[in-house]
């Protein structure tokens, strides 16, 4: 099975959230590189709990980030 993952900046907040509604699962971290495992590590409890297959799991990943020009 295969989840995309979300991972969106938080300019304000100065951190990462990663999403996925499938799964489900929001988490933040400022480090993209440390969330990326939080997330690798939570996805097959929470699926689990939420009577999901949990083996043989794939996550794609994928950032959005907004940046504003400078004139």
């Amino acid at each position: 099975m295969n989840y995309d993952i979300l991972l969106i900046w938080d300019d304000d907040a100065r951190v990462w959230i990663a999403q996925n509604d499938d799964i489900p699962i929001v988490l933040e971290n400022g480090s993209l590189d440390l969330l990326m495992e939080q997330v690798r590590l939570a996805v097959p409890e929470i699926l689990e709990l939420n009577g999901k297959e949990h083996e043989d799991v794939y996550l794609d990943f994928s950032t959005k980030r907004r940046a504003k020009v400078i004139a």
